[in-house]
């Protein structure tokens, strides 16, 4: 049997005996049903696993002792930004999520011109609460002891205006790109890709990209949804530069 991983946002050392997130307490106990002294795999997003066994399982508080500690390293080689359009509802857990099975460094949620996700600041906690969430549970399931960083969504012209120079290759994917993922160049300094919202990037805002030196990528003649295009386009970078 798999042993189950759990994130738990804290600081971790051997000897310990830590209190599981509730969701995380909920499906050990409830779901999978474990005893007391079975084994867990714990880890706090420091590129680090802890072994553990579940010390208690009362309804509310389900605990484990954490006994032994290793470095472990399933991050990807190249360091791939995702800036994403938000997308609506479930679409964009779904981005997040497989995003961070695939490897991505870091994520960035932008709000374009066709952007219909409206967020104000109490809104935009909750939903970054929710996201670190939902790239927890990737990191889970996928063996990754490093959670890629989540920024905060922004407008995308105050994104680019703040964006630091990076030698970081830069690329936009469009319908009409002008080179395709085979006629990419090594990405010895990673990469930062942007991917528009359900409703592609408009003009004014292929137009900011290209003023702040992105190159247009294409994924071939058909056209992807928001969900499935940046996913596809991580799949096939990792695939040619990194380590699929």
């Amino acid at each position: 049997m798999r042993i189950p991983r759990v994130f738990i946002p804290q600081d971790l050392r051997t000897g310990q005996t830590v209190l599981l997130p509730d969701q995380a307490g909920e499906h050990v106990a409830r779901v999978l049903r474990l005893e007391r002294d079975a084994a867990l795999m714990v880890f706090n997003g420091d590129g680090r696993e802890y072994d553990a066994t579940l010390a208690s399982l009362a309804k509310h508080a389900v605990t484990a002792e954490i006994h032994a500690v290793r470095e472990v390293d399933r991050e990807s080689p190249l360091q791939l930004t995702l800036a994403q359009g938000i997308a609506r509802g479930e679409k964009m857990d779904w981005i997040l999520q497989k995003a961070t099975e695939l490897g991505v460094a870091r994520i960035v949620p932008i709000v374009t011109e066709r952007t219909e996700v409206k967020l104000d600041e109490e809104r935009a906690e909750r939903r970054m609460a929710h996201w670190t969430s939902v790239i927890a549970g990737a990191c889970e399931q996928s063996g990754r002891a490093r959670l890629p960083a989540l920024e905060p969504p922004q407008r995308m012209d105050r994104w680019l205006a703040a964006l630091a120079d990076t030698a970081a290759s830069r690329l936009a994917l469009l319908p009409d790109g002008d080179i395709a993922v085979r006629q990419c160049t090594q990405l010895d300094n990673g990469a930062i890709l942007a991917v528009g919202p359900e409703g592609g990037f408009s003009d004014n805002d292929v137009a900011l990209l290209k003023q702040a030196n992105f190159h247009g990528l294409r994924l071939g003649p058909r056209i992807l949804r928001t969900e499935t295009a940046g996913l596809a386009a991580l799949a096939a970078l990792q695939a040619r530069f990194g380590d699929i």
